[in-house]
């Protein structure tokens, strides 16, 4: 039989931090592992054995609570390692034990290893910007952790919401702290159906919505300011310019749209395309806006419809990604070019196109179908199909004015 305890070693002088260690006895032979974190005598509970937290507001708590999850996580380990030593030796041998430890264990089911697979799940299904995400998230969530894993079992309610507050003193939004708490919650359900854990609803006291965010729109005459700038001697900010009016004029098309639009694409004056987001067939009708901005450059050799990816050489996204941060960089010269305060970017296309449709009192109904949204669950009830015909229509009825 062997006995693994977490023992709080009292400090040499009064008032001073002692350490906390684990006690490794087997056959009377004993091993002291000492771990990295050292608390004071009154957060020790001596006959529970454990970490007593104080209240949240005390400047203590999160070092204690990271502490308490982070030796949990350790004393799991070691009785997994005396458990695996027992199967392949016949025995326990507490000093191979203690110099096998190191703290960064290799556990398949981990939750960082689990991430990291379904990113790679992610890469191989083809969903770059979902594998994107998942890495940024579990990057976040290892710099909070101070790169100790965890298995699920060790995810509670108590953690998540220390995750949430840390990312909040971070400076990151509400919007931002729940969208990362959202992929965390899949990845957390996905192992509680492979059975690596029973669900404790641990994201129940942490925002997981999302916020109304602050109207990005531009009315019609913001539109037209951009169009009419002198850029002619600023090659970038005219190529911003372009890219940021196609996308109004193609109903608010998403930039990777844009990016990855294909000479194909465009038969018989109708542009057709499916929506990376969503998968979902849009066709919009061709108009002299977009020719006029095709018209400006020299068509390279590649399938690509517009000069964002300029070359198939594998590096295709990234192409995609440097052409979004000089577009969006560049927009807000735009935007100070005109007087605008705003911090101008392409996401800015759908929401005008969308309020300037409404202000001619286009019917939501179609607003919705125009730009795509597999989301209007509402609409959608009622809408048997809207034809991309009247759709145009009001594309006319904008870009008219324009």
């Amino acid at each position: 039989m062997t006995s693994i305890k977490l023992k709080f070693r009292p400090p040499t002088t009064s008032g001073k931090e002692g350490s906390l260690i684990f006690q490794l006895i087997h056959k009377r032979s004993v091993q002291r592992i000492t771990s990295k974190y050292k608390i004071f005598a009154e957060e020790w509970n001596e006959k529970t054995g454990r970490i007593m937290l104080p209240s949240k507001s005390s400047p203590r708590y999160a070092y204690l609570v990271s502490a308490k999850s982070d030796l949990k996580w350790e004393l799991g380990r070691l009785k997994r390692m005396v458990q695996e030593s027992k199967k392949t030796t016949g025995t326990v041998n507490l000093n191979e034990i203690a110099a096998s430890l190191s703290p960064c264990p290799d556990t398949p089911d981990s939750v960082f290893n689990f991430i990291r697979k379904q990113i790679q799940r992610k890469k191989r299904l083809g969903k770059a910007r979902s594998s994107e995400t998942y890495r940024s998230t579990l990057k976040s969530f290892i710099f909070f952790r101070n790169g100790m894993d965890l298995t699920f079992d060790l995810i509670d309610a108590e953690l998540m919401e220390l995750y949430e507050a840390w990312m909040l003193k971070e400076g990151l939004t509400r919007n931002t702290t729940s969208f990362y708490m959202r992929i965390l919650r899949t990845n957390y359900k996905l192992a509680v159906e492979k059975g690596l854990t029973t669900d404790r609803h641990p994201f129940r006291h942490v925002y997981c919505g999302m916020d109304k965010t602050i109207k990005r729109s531009l009315p019609l005459d913001g539109i037209k300011k951009i169009k009419k700038l002198d850029l002619s001697k600023k090659p970038g900010l005219d190529f911003a310019r372009d890219m940021f009016l196609f996308s109004f004029c193609t109903r608010g098309m998403s930039f990777i749209d844009m990016a990855y639009l294909k000479k194909a694409n465009l038969s018989g004056g109708c542009l057709t395309y499916r929506r990376k987001k969503t998968g979902q067939l849009l066709t919009i009708e061709w108009t002299k806006q977009m020719q006029g901005i095709l018209d400006k450059y020299t068509p390279n050799g590649t399938q690509y419809l517009l000069p964002i990816i300029t070359l198939e050489d594998g590096s295709e996204r990234r192409q995609y990604q440097s052409q979004m941060r000089k577009v969006n960089r560049y927009l807000k010269d735009i935007a100070r070019l005109i007087g605008l305060s705003l911090p101008l970017s392409l996401y800015y296309t759908r929401h005008s196109w969308a309020t300037i449709a409404r202000g001619k009192h286009v019917p939501l109904s179609i607003i919705s179908e125009g730009l795509g949204h597999d989301s209007e669950a509402t609409t959608q009830i009622y809408l048997d199909s809207i034809k991309s015909s009247e759709i145009d229509k009001v594309n006319r009825i904008i870009l008219k004015d324009l």
